[in-house]
């Protein structure tokens, strides 16, 4: 992602905080294969009832049961599933092409009279390829997949279950949320159903299908392991989504493929999993996949609305590590709440007068316990909309108003 000029820098903290989280590793999905060069990497780095066993008429032991206890059809969920969406997901291959440069130290006669044309690092064009998943959620050739599958690529290929293929076109890519939309010229294609991903509770099934390491139509099943799990808990701080975890195995060529719930639906899209860990698979949840889908179908280009302040949510124990620092220059009372660190320069916040080390207890009269949560109410507002803030400043109780601004591409809130 591009740096921030100069005037969208968080302004530094007057004092400092412990550094207690440890960033994880993430692993962004899309498989990625290399043509004389490094491999095509990211950079950045979405309830239902679940389905009953029918229970035995009589509670015999199980030595009593007889040999033919399975019935002679397989009634089995995943399989069904799997046949009615697999013609939906896609494999999606792309590729760019990138300038390489001689370094400067191979200019040096000493090195030419060595390697002379024959330099081991030569300028010119390479081209970089990379692979992922994706699924067809319009029958006219409308596709979601990842972001950092397709950003940046000259062309992308588009290749079905049944074998055909198609030129892609990128119509428009969000790296905020990871979320890109493609566009393939056919009609009456397979289209996956959407469902609802608000309402997911753990322990619901999961099935993921995708292409993962070059294995095409791969089929792997778990459960809902936990929703909800910020940014920050996964370790990609720069996306602004609330991701599903999933025990269902994702590997590298998964992204952007769905994640589907036993009815068959769509609940979230494959995109990250931890390094070095297992049974650790993070989804961007449909709801939220589908929204940016939308304007990125409607406009090309999505819009984030964003307050401009870098936050900090307040524990007893980042109270207790806080004013523990002597360098501190003033001490935290509030037990609770979420403590501004930092003010962008003409951002939304910093025109409304929100001053580091104000905390935020209260947004539109609703109460806000982490950071979080505060990304999530803004992220639910929209650009320009009225937002009222509770601050508490050395004690005192201050309300600002503001207005919602767009998030500007490139930058960290």
């Amino acid at each position: 992602m591009s740096t921030p000029k100069k005037s969208n820098q968080t302004q530094p903290s007057r004092f400092s905080v412990p550094k207690k989280i440890a960033f994880l590793s993430l692993v962004l999905l899309g498989s990625t294969a290399t043509v004389g060069c490094n491999a095509l990497t990211s950079q950045v780095p979405g309830s239902s009832n679940a389905v009953k066993a029918e229970q035995p008429a009589s509670a015999a032991p199980i030595s009593a049961l007889p040999r033919n206890i399975l019935p002679n059809q397989d009634s089995n969920f995943v399989t069904q599933v799997v046949q009615e969406v697999g013609p939906a997901v896609v494999r999606i291959n792309s590729s760019r092409t990138v300038k390489t440069e001689q370094p400067d130290v191979l200019d040096d006669p000493f090195f030419n009279r060595f390697f002379g044309p024959d330099s081991p690092i030569r300028p010119g064009n390479k081209v970089q390829r990379g692979s992922g998943s994706g699924f067809i959620f319009g029958s006219d050739g409308r596709i979601l997949t990842n972001a950092h599958v397709v950003d940046g690529a000259d062309t992308v290929t588009v290749k079905l279950k049944d074998g055909r293929e198609f030129a892609g076109k990128v119509l428009g890519v969000d790296t905020v949320t990871d979320v890109a939309v493609v566009k393939v010229e056919a009609t009456n294609l397979p289209v996956v159903n959407l469902g609802k991903s608000e309402d997911l509770q753990p322990g619901e099934w999961a099935i993921a299908i995708g292409n993962p390491l070059g294995l095409d139509n791969t089929v792997t099943v778990g459960i809902i392991s936990a929703t909800g799990r910020s940014s920050a808990d996964v370790g990609v701080p720069d996306k602004r989504v609330s991701f599903i975890q999933t025990d269902a195995a994702i590997n590298p060529g998964n992204s952007g493929g769905p994640l589907l719930n036993q009815r068959g639906q769509v609940i979230g899209m494959n995109t990250a999993i931890i390094e070095g860990a297992q049974g650790l698979g993070f989804a961007i949840p449909i709801d939220r996949a589908q929204q940016i889908a939308n304007q990125l179908v409607s406009t090309g280009k999505a819009e984030h609305p964003y307050l401009g302040v870098r936050m900090l949510s307040i524990t007893p124990e980042v109270k207790a590590e806080f004013n523990k620092n002597p360098n501190a220059k003033l001490r935290l009372t509030e037990d609770k709440g979420v403590l501004v660190m930092g003010v962008a320069k003409n951002s939304p916040a910093s025109q409304a007068g929100v001053r580091v080390a104000d905390v935020i207890k209260k947004i539109n009269g609703t109460e806000v316990t982490d950071a979080g949560s505060v990304q999530q109410i803004v992220e639910q507002s929209t650009v320009g909309k009225d937002m009222q803030l509770e601050l508490s400043r050395s004690g005192q109780p201050v309300t600002v108003a503001l207005k919602a601004g767009a998030f500007p591409a490139g930058q960290k809130q």
